[in-house]
């Protein structure tokens, strides 16, 4: 709380945005009331000015626009800006976590730093109508996400970078009432087939293998000799321990480029496993069905009949049963 009130002013007007302490904002200049305020999924307009805690200025931006809550930008200024009023501006601090993590930004943003952001609201819009767009707006528009999607699988964020992947195939997949060219159909397909491969990367990152699975085959219905596809289903396959399957589709990919050291060290590792697993089956099979080569001797028995049991006691055992059984008859007669 001192270091922010070091920042500017009393500590005491400083908002815990998320109560954990690692995000602050306050009002510098105030904006034009609670009503004003943006909301998500609009398009908004801000100017920013980010610092690092030595006051060096590592981005200016007199009018950034992105989608707000589609994580476009930096988790800071996605969680704050909604909070504040049209024409306000604001300072936000905020820890690594919510700006650039332990990756940092080469050069200018060293590894776990803090940030201080100073923010003014210019403008928010509704986002535009998906079926409204030309070809090369809604390619561009599912580019910018694909390439959020890219910066937070660099950050090791997959959930994040899966939200981005999703939103951009949610572009693409959105219906429209403009025609497109062939190229720019073609361009489409291309970029869908890009972020149905990175989706796939990240599903397999965080062990969802059946998400991956079936992002890879949608791949492979465009483009059946889609390298980057042939090869993650190949490991989604084998990463299950199906390796019977998983052989045949790393081969296919080897074929379509045999250069290919990853999947030659892929395949490799996996012939092995394979073969380790046949030889484990194999050995659990002959210890079920035992011996083959003793099947045909009789065994001898060991044991002897218990026939010094008394005569008595057999005798009894089986009146017992007979009147049992006559019990039961007469219960049966009289119901």
């Amino acid at each position: 709380e001192q270091g922010a009130g070091n920042a500017a002013g009393d500590p005491q007007e400083w908002l815990d945005v998320l109560g954990n302490g690692l995000l602050k904002k306050k009002t510098l200049v105030p904006g034009q009331g609670a009503d004003s305020r943006p909301q998500k999924g609009q398009d908004v307009t801000i100017r920013l000015k980010a610092t690092l805690e030595d006051g060096t200025v590592v981005e200016e931006d007199p009018a950034l626009t992105f989608t707000l809550g589609d994580c476009d930008v930096l988790q800071a200024l996605d969680l704050c800006v909604q909070l504040l009023e049209m024409g306000e501006t604001a300072l936000i601090v905020s820890e690594a976590k919510y700006c650039y993590g332990a990756q940092g930004r080469s050069p200018d943003i060293p590894p776990n730093a803090s940030l201080t952001l100073e923010v003014e609201l210019l403008a928010a819009r509704d986002a535009p109508d998906l079926e409204l767009l030309s070809g090369k707006e809604k390619i561009q528009l599912a580019n910018r996400k694909r390439e959020r999607g890219n910066f937070f699988y660099q950050q090791a964020d997959y959930v994040l970078a899966i939200n981005s992947y999703d939103i951009a195939l949610r572009i693409l997949g959105s219906s429209s009432k403009v025609d497109f060219s062939p190229d720019e159909e073609a361009e489409l397909l291309d970029v869908k087939v890009k972020c149905l491969n990175n989706l796939a990367a990240s599903q397999l990152k965080l062990d969802h293998f059946k998400a991956a699975l079936k992002s890879c085959n949608l791949v492979l219905e465009h483009q059946p000799g889609n390298i980057k596809a042939l090869f993650r289903k190949g490991k989604v396959l084998a990463q299950q321990g199906e390796y019977r399957e998983a052989i045949p589709i790393l081969k296919a990919a080897l074929k379509l480029e045999p250069s290919n050291k990853t999947i030659h060290a892929e395949l490799s590792k996996l012939v092995k496993k394979h073969a380790d697993q046949r030889n484990v089956e194999t050995e659990m099979y002959r210890k079920m069905l035992g011996n083959p080569s003793a099947a045909g001797t009789p065994r001898k028995c060991k044991d002897k009949l218990p026939w010094s049991i008394p005569w008595k006691w057999l005798f009894g055992a089986t009146a017992i049963a007979l009147g049992g059984m006559a019990l039961s008859v007469v219960i049966a007669a009289r119901n």
